[in-house]
């Protein structure tokens, strides 16, 4: 069975306001057994509009990581960031098929 992320870009409005929004993610990404495979770091957006930040969080399959996006949990911490940042979150499933290189 794929894994599945949350594929997140995040521009931050106003930081003295997402304080008590990272405690609150990461309690619920405990609960799920999510896994940060990228937070921030350094890139270079060569196509299309970048963000500040950027992140992919992993789980053991789609199903848990839409779980965890529409758990009461997840819906609290997201009230903590409302208004301080403009984000785009995907929810997808992990690929398991082919490669180019095979």
């Amino acid at each position: 069975m794929p894994n599945g992320y949350w594929i997140g870009r995040i521009d931050v409005i106003k930081p003295e306001y997402t304080k008590a929004y990272g405690p609150a993610l990461a309690a619920v990404l405990c609960k799920y057994h999510a896994k940060f495979l990228v937070r921030g770091g350094t890139f270079e957006a060569v196509e299309g509009k970048a963000r500040d930040r950027n992140i992919v969080i992993e789980f053991k399959d789609y199903e848990t990581a839409l779980a965890c996006y529409r758990s009461p949990e997840y819906t609290k911490a997201r009230a903590l960031r409302a208004g301080a940042v403009d984000i785009d979150i995907i929810v997808i499933e992990g690929y398991e098929g082919p490669q180019p290189t095979d």
